[in-house]
């Protein structure tokens, strides 16, 4: 297990998480459709409807996760990453625990989210099972898709 990390909202201004952000998108666009791709970029999560946190241990940043209000009870995760050096080492799990505590601290009761369906996402999808997330059908604006996978959770 991991140490504990230092998580905090992040303003999205350092130039570490904007190298860290853009090989999340790039990394889903060559493992998704362009059409299926839902990985938001920069621009897109200084929204102020997105809260976004960004994980760090003493070797620097190891993670980042979002939430997207959809409506006052009803919000979307977005943007989870580990660090490739660090996957499967316990941060995406404290970081996902992180965000469903503060989603719950901002008054929402369900979470809802949008991987892929493919194999390389079979670890994602693992994760947010082990964390109560059941699988679902497309939510605000998605659409049926072959290579998604929706899930969602009561808070």
């Amino acid at each position: 297990m991991v140490s504990p990390l230092k998580i905090v909202v992040d303003d999205l201004s350092g130039p570490e998480i904007a190298g860290f952000l853009d090989a999340h998108v790039q990394q889903m666009r060559s493992r998704t459709p362009l059409e299926s791709k839902h990985a938001l970029d920069l621009d897109s999560l200084r929204k102020p409807e997105i809260t976004f946190w960004s994980a760090s241990d003493g070797a620097g940043l190891v993670g980042c996760g979002a939430v997207k209000r959809l409506d006052a009870g009803h919000a979307e995760l977005k943007s989870m990453r580990t660090r490739p050096t660090r996957q499967r080492s316990g941060v995406a799990s404290q970081l996902l625990e992180h965000i469903i505590a503060e989603a719950q601290g901002m008054g929402f009761t369900r979470l809802s989210l949008e991987t892929g369906a493919a194999a390389f996402f079979l670890p994602a999808r693992r994760l947010y099972e082990k964390f109560g997330f059941q699988y679902c059908g497309p939510f605000a604006d998605y659409r049926p898709d072959p290579n998604s996978a929706f899930m969602t959770r009561a808070l």
